[in-house]
């Protein structure tokens, strides 16, 4: 029977629906890590009152405008520090970084070490599309050796950032790494590392058909296919020794879930002797 509504999407509450269409590419996957993400939030069932999402510049970044929570889309590289301050100011908040790999990595690394030493209580979802997707295409601190961008036209000559090893050595408690296919693991990831006291790091592998597959003369399909055959679960493997090579393999998986003293809880043990 027609009752003459129009059925809500599961995720209408969190969304801010006026917003809609989004800006994402045709083929680009940050739309389904996104989802992921918000479908973690709910899951938890945390107050949307005392929940706040914070990111930076670029094509990840711009998540930030489409949730119906408390959002900030902060200056380039600066979404850490700003998250940092809310979570010291409000304790009580869960605060969520969603952003993406050149924001997080190249002007925002120094953020990211010094946050992940401190142990802060922050979930850091960084969307890897493998290049500078939003601003051209340039190549990244994540872009593979030898790959093509519109700044390596002759290919790559540096070596890449291993994310979750260097979220490991600057004392991160949770990391993972996913891919937007493997989308039932991603959101189980989030949700534990949303329930996690301590700096959470997810790395999200993502296709950037417009810029890096272009570029490399990957379409959208091969990029996925990629991610399905190549794909290594290795749960609880030495971050050291996680592989990002769109040809040997990408290792995936929750490589590091442990407790140790946040920086509030540091903090508060101090002022109170």
């Amino acid at each position: 029977m027609n009752t003459g509504t129009t059925p809500k999407h599961p995720l209408d509450g969190l969304l801010r629906t006026d917003r809609i269409p989004h800006i994402w590419c045709p083929g680009c996957g940050i739309g389904t890590v996104f989802s992921s993400a918000l479908i973690a939030i709910s899951s938890t069932g945390t107050d949307p009152m005392k929940t706040a999402v914070v990111s930076g510049i670029g094509c990840s970044g711009r998540g930030a405008g489409y949730v119906n929570l408390d959002s900030y889309h902060t200056t380039h590289g600066r979404a850490i520090p700003f998250a940092t301050g809310m979570k010291l100011a409000k304790p009580e908040l869960t605060v969520v970084v969603f952003s993406g790999d050149g924001d997080l990595f190249a002007i925002g690394g120094n953020h990211f070490i010094h946050a992940a030493r401190r142990n802060m209580d922050l979930t850091v979802i960084c969307v890897n599309n493998l290049n500078y997707g939003m601003t051209g295409g340039q190549a990244a601190a994540t872009t593979p050796h030898l790959a093509k961008t519109s700044t390596t036209p002759m290919g790559n000559p540096e070596v890449p950032f291993n994310l979750p090893l260097l979220a490991y050595a600057s004392g991160a408690t949770y990391i993972a790494r996913w891919t937007m296919l493997h989308t039932r693991d991603l959101t189980q990831s989030i949700t534990e590392a949303l329930m996690h006291t301590g700096f959470s790091f997810i790395e999200v592998l993502a296709p950037c058909p417009t810029g890096f597959g272009r570029k490399n003369k990957l379409k959208n399909s091969d990029l996925l296919r990629i991610y399905q055959e190549k794909a290594i679960v290795k749960n609880g493997a030495n971050p050291a020794e996680t592989i990002l090579d769109l040809e040997q393999g990408i290792t995936l998986g929750k490589f590091v879930d442990y407790d140790r003293p946040t920086f509030e809880q540091n903090y508060a043990r101090i002022i109170s002797n």
